[in-house]
């Protein structure tokens, strides 16, 4: 593929490709116009967005320029440069939010901008990438609203589109929630704007983790809390029946492999929540070095007293070798991965729970796995995939 155009309504993408042999002996720029002009003429969008890949980049076609003379004329349209050899698609996000800031934003925000106290921008999980991106930006925004604010989501069915992006420089302070990806951005907005940003490495599971992370929030309302924990725990109440009857059935120790994200936030629900054993965690996104200590300095405080090992690690061969042979102590273990992992949780007598993408037994609509209703879920899942094993 050499070029991608994507006509963005609110959550509406629509796709086209183009790439021949004779495009790259002389240039695929005459092309790229054809394809953007044939765009324009079916499709009416609030964003158009052009990403040059690889054999683009590598040949030294100038999209940036086909896209500009479109931008003189009016379109609403931006060029990302994101030849794979940059880094894998958590660098292709931030890479392409960035030109949409650059090239969207800063041509059609309100020239006079005022800043909106309690107006937050929020940069988290990976849309799409994440199996459950939608409920649990769903319940980010929802969490936050509870506490006061005034959410710029940016993604998803509660995103006000393409109109929500250009008040991008009018929120207060960016916060990100997230080991490292958006920090970047958020980061870079604090430079151009000259916002604040908020880092907040653990996307929050269950009551402790939630009220803690929206305790950091100086709006926050007791009330809102006080609902939301009055409603978990009274879930919870009831749970406990069936949990002093079963306890004995769920393994005592775990490894999740994923994103730094829900393999961080995962960790503590599980520690905390379920009172688990850490076996050596493995993370799956490539962080960029400068912030695998940051990462690995979170697992070392999981808990008073508990910590567990972290290794980073893309190879799927080397995932499944590693996860055959860790020590998970005298019971079978139970593993928080991918349909990747499936076939290496049976060799070692585990159960397995998808929690990230591919997820090919997982029938997702707007399931969340973060915030009060997010940790409800991970519990039904946990209990029903541990017991269903017997069946």
């Amino acid at each position: 593929m050499v070029f991608k155009v994507e006509a963005i309504q609110e959550e509406q993408l629509f796709r086209a490709l183009t790439f021949q042999e004779n495009d790259v002996v002389f240039g695929g720029t005459k092309r790229l116009t054809e394809l953007i002009e044939a765009t324009l003429k079916i499709l009416k969008a609030d964003l158009f967005v052009v990403l040059n890949g690889c054999i683009g980049e590598l040949v030294g076609d100038d999209t940036g320029a086909v896209v500009e003379e479109f931008q003189k004329q009016g379109v609403p349209i931006v060029n990302a440069e994101t030849g794979g050899f940059k880094g894998n698609n958590f660098i292709g996000h931030e890479i392409v939010v960035k030109a949409i800031i650059d090239q969207f934003v800063d041509r059609y925000a309100k020239s006079n901008i005022k800043r909106r106290n309690g107006l937050i921008n929020v940069w988290s999980e990976l849309p799409f990438q994440n199996t459950f991106w939608r409920g649990d930006l769903d319940e980010l925004k929802r969490i936050l609203e509870g506490a006061g604010f005034e959410v710029n989501i940016l993604f998803g069915n509660n995103s006000g589109g393409a109109e929500e992006w250009k008040r991008i420089p009018e929120a207060q302070f960016n916060l990100v929630v997230s080991p490292w990806l958006g920090l970047s951005i958020a980061q870079y907005l604090e430079t151009k704007y000259k916002q604040p940003y908020l880092h907040i490495p653990v996307l929050p599971i269950g009551a402790e983790q939630t009220a803690e992370f929206s305790g950091v929030n100086i709006k926050s309302t007791n009330d809102f809390i006080a609902a939301e924990e009055k409603e978990y725990y009274y879930y919870l109440e009831h749970f406990t029946d069936f949990y002093a009857e079963y306890w004995w059935g769920l393994p005592s120790s775990y490894a999740v492999v994923g994103d730094s994200a829900y393999n961080l936030a995962i960790n503590k629900f599980l520690v905390k929540q379920l009172g688990l054993i850490p076996s050596t965690q493995i993370i799956t996104d490539n962080p960029p070095e400068k912030y695998r200590q940051m990462i690995s300095a979170e697992y070392k405080k999981l808990d008073l007293d508990v910590s567990a090992k972290v290794v980073f690690l893309e190879d799927g061969y080397e995932i499944n070798d590693l996860l055959q042979h860790l020590d998970y102590g005298h019971r079978p273990p139970i593993i928080f991965g991918t349909t990747w992992e499936r076939d290496t949780t049976k060799k070692v007598g585990g159960s397995i729970v998808e929690v990230g993408f591919p997820a090919s037994y997982e029938v997702v609509l707007n399931k969340k796995y973060i915030g009060y209703r997010g940790a409800l879920s991970l519990l039904e899942k946990i209990f029903t995939t541990v017991i269903s094993k017997s069946a």
